[in-house]
């Protein structure tokens, strides 16, 4: 990364003992909620069953929407089961090959599960163009009783996962889904009264179609998101230049290069860099104060920091096409 030139328009008050550290790991790890289980467990299972329900007079009453809802929903549990499986095994031991544990794996199941949202929504959609082509008739009675249903049981397991949308992409895709999926729902029992009272056939493709929007609309976000962090991106909640202006504001430092702010997993965050201090090497509590301050303003929770001393010694990490 490039190398950063710091000027100190002032000066901060630390007291620095010489230490031979050169590294440090910051504290204040953010971990993902652990207190989750339950509600995928039950989340699952209401949408599982549902999903039966929803399939089943989807086929008997010819409702393209009720079909379509019944596949988005399907894709909503495989994603919420991707999303239990990385929540456990994010708590996995580091060993000496996974440095890390297996915190990525939250990053590949918010991937995989837009992913899996997006495949849906093609298969959906080409068939609700066929059925718009060639309308069927439709049972709207059975389709409004059908998606009131759904409209509680989305309704419910979108309240069970409010709580952690703040902290993991995964729990806010998961109520974010849910929450849609009840929006959904309650469009659909609006198509089915509309059926009932004009016969006009085309209003359910035309929904189907609708409710592919708003999926493609509501997971477009979350698919960019997980797909930048798989590539080690910056998170967007992090401006990498407020980062270089923090660091390069501590006392003593002179220059800053091979600046890396990366996510390890959807709650963690990890950052290494190289400090040039003419001055001399400031000491563990530097260090120290340093992951703290990174962590508390920044939610940097591992943070490595190389100190170098002599300014006309150039790294080879320095110049800015070296990665």
């Amino acid at each position: 990364m490039s190398q950063t030139t710091c000027d100190h328009g002032h000066d901060h008050d630390h007291d620095h003992d010489h230490g031979r550290c050169a590294h440090t790991h910051g504290a204040g790890h953010s971990h993902a909620p652990k207190n989750f289980g339950k509600a995928f467990a039950l989340g699952i299972g209401l949408n599982v069953g549902f999903i039966a329900v929803e399939a089943i007079y989807g086929l008997m009453s010819n409702s393209m929407a009720l079909l379509a809802d019944a596949g988005h929903n399907l894709s909503d549990v495989l994603g919420l089961g991707l999303a239990w499986l990385a929540s456990e095994l994010v708590k996995r031991a580091p060993t000496p090959r996974f440095s890390y544990g297996l915190l990525g794996s939250s990053i590949l199941a918010a991937l995989l599960n837009a992913l899996f949202l997006m495949i849906a929504v093609g298969a959906i959609s080409l068939e609700a163009i066929q059925r718009l082509m060639a309308p069927e008739p439709v049972a709207g009675k059975t389709v409004m009783i059908v998606a009131a249903i759904g409209i509680v049981i989305n309704g419910v397991t979108a309240w069970l996962f409010a709580a952690g949308g703040k902290s993991d992409i995964n729990l806010r895709a998961a109520f974010l889904h849910m929450a849609s999926d009840a929006l959904v729902s309650a469009g659909v029992v609006v198509v089915g009264f509309l059926i009932l009272l004009t016969g006009w056939l085309w209003l359910d493709p035309i929904v189907s179609l609708l409710i592919n929007a708003i999926i493609v609309w509501g997971t477009w976000g979350l698919l960019r998101e997980s797909f930048f962090m798989s590539m080690s991106a910056a998170p967007d909640a992090i401006d990498p230049d407020d980062v270089r202006k923090f660091l390069c504001g501590r006392a003593g430092v002179a220059t800053l290069h091979d600046l890396h702010i990366w996510p390890m997993s959807t709650t963690e965050i990890a950052l290494t860099c190289h400090l040039v201090m003419p001055g001399g090497h400031p000491g563990d509590p530097f260090l120290h104060d340093l992951a703290a301050d990174l962590a508390r303003k920044f939610r940097i929770g591992h943070s490595t920091i190389q100190i170098e001393i002599d300014p006309d010694r150039a790294c080879v990490l320095a110049p800015e096409n070296v990665v």
